[in-house]
């Protein structure tokens, strides 16, 4: 396989991993405050409110404990994505993450939310992560070898 076959599959990995660390850090508020620099929460108070808005079934405390869940498994996932281990598993993880984080958004904040921030084609992008059958500079194909 040559090289423009093998960089799509990596940017792809990249993007999405960093895509699941970034809000991690900025909920966490290692980025900064709130509406600095793209902030969205800032903190982790804020970030389990925006939870509970997407969750209102669930009540605040189950919110909470959601919100631990979604930020476990969004830093795993994104580590796991960077370095390509397990790259198919937790592509598919991904991918159901974010298809219900879509769906959440849009049934309880409004249909375009997802689009605009692009969620559906993260979860799109991820399936897709999770049909290709070899992982270039991955901890998964050093594993193979």
């Amino acid at each position: 396989m040559n090289n423009t076959t093998k960089v799509p599959q990596l940017f792809l990995r990249l993007a999405l991993g960093i895509g699941f660390i970034l809000p991690v850090l900025d909920r966490l508020g290692v980025l900064g405050e709130a509406g600095i620099n793209g902030n969205a929460w800032g903190n982790w108070a804020n970030f389990v409110t925006y939870t509970n808005t997407l969750l209102p079934f669930l009540g605040k405390s189950a919110a909470g404990a959601m919100a631990i869940l979604a930020t476990i498994a969004e830093a795993l996932f994104g580590v796991l994505l960077i370095i390509g281990y397990k790259t198919k598993l937790t592509a598919l993880g991904s991918f159901a993450l974010t298809l219900v984080f879509a769906l959440c958004m849009a049934i309880f904040v409004g249909p375009r939310i997802p689009f605009n921030y692009s969620v559906f084609a993260d979860s799109a992008a991820a399936l897709l992560l999770s049909t290709i059958p070899v992982y270039y500079w991955s901890v998964d194909s050093y594993l193979k070898k």
